[in-house]
């Protein structure tokens, strides 16, 4: 493997969305107005979890670290993502490029298993309900959320140190919005094949096991509301579900056909529409998706802002 001294590309250029000039000041104007609404929805449901007590359970714990991640993950991308639609030089230094592909694989890899560390809250929930409380210490919950970072932190350095090993001394032209490791390693002057192998194999550990165990967790929480007698009972513990489940969909299945699938057979239109599925769209629609028919996040809004309480 060649060292990466041999690199000669002081910095890239980002090549976006292919629209012509008329398409891109709309473009800039919808996600703008997405970003706002995510920094408003996110900001939101952290700042009411920490101001209501009532909401200080470990389910609003894990949401509250879901939301400040989704700050932060889109974040990263998207100011940058609308400077470059307003404006006409697009380029990004390559310790800029190296910092935000970073800083995106460890929020992201920490909310992949973040999702995983939800799911068994919810089995000991709706499993076990009257031990609930005692095994979901705020002492465990803040050892699973730090898990979650190390684990993060540790597989992104690993992304990088693989990704700038090789040398980048010819194009520099980034076909994509941000700075994401498929679409850099298709300008680097040797081939990728390891690399390949080496994102194969660590999305088995950042993507899959987090996955899988979402999976087995949920057979047993389906298999144990089953057994629930009273159909209000079981419909009031799969309403509690379906809101994690459809936001792990949305966000770990375009992550795992991205990052798992080989470098030859990416399309790069294809993968700016899966970035933004599981880095804008489901940062967006998560605030919507767990506080639209939540009574605790709507009675703490009212209370917040002195209007009463919601009726039960």
């Amino acid at each position: 493997m060649r060292e990466p001294n041999q690199s000669s590309v002081s910095e890239f250029i980002l090549l976006g969305f292919s629209v012509g000039p008329r398409t891109s000041p709309l473009l800039f104007l919808a996600f703008l107005m997405i970003y706002l609404l995510i920094i408003l929805g996110n900001g939101l449901i952290t700042t009411l979890i920490c101001l209501d007590s009532h909401l200080h359970t470990p389910m609003y714990f894990f949401i509250s670290i879901l939301s400040m991640l989704d700050l932060g993950y889109t974040t990263t991308t998207v100011p940058q993502m609308l400077a470059h639609l307003a404006s006409p030089r697009k380029t990004i230094s390559f310790a800029r490029c190296v910092a935000q592909m970073y800083i995106f694989l460890v929020l992201g890899i920490t909310e992949s298993w973040l999702f995983a560390m939800m799911s068994i809250d919810r089995y000991v929930a709706i499993c076990h309900p009257l031990r609930y409380k005692v095994i979901m210490s705020p002492c465990l919950c803040g050892i699973m959320v730090i898990f979650c970072g190390l684990w993060g932190v540790a597989s992104a350095l690993v992304y990088i140190i693989f990704a700038m090993h090789l040398p980048y001394c010819g194009p520099n032209k980034i076909n994509h919005f941000f700075c994401e490791v498929p679409a850099v390693l298709k300008l680097a002057c040797a081939d990728t094949s390891v690399n390949d192998r080496v994102d194969f194999i660590l999305g088995f550990s950042v993507i899959l096991i987090p996955l899988s165990l979402i999976l087995v967790i949920y057979v047993n929480i389906f298999v144990a509301i089953l057994k629930i007698h009273s159909a209000q009972g079981r419909l009031k513990a799969f309403s509690t579900c379906a809101s994690h489940i459809t936001v792990v969909t949305m966000f770990c299945v375009p992550a795992m056909v991205m990052y798992m699938k080989p470098g030859s057979e990416a399309s790069p239109e294809e993968d700016k529409k899966l970035a933004l599925l599981y880095n804008v769209i489901s940062a967006f629609l998560n605030p919507i998706i767990y506080s639209l028919r939540n009574k605790d996040v709507k009675r703490a809004f009212l209370k917040m802002m002195g209007w009463g309480r919601t009726p039960e």
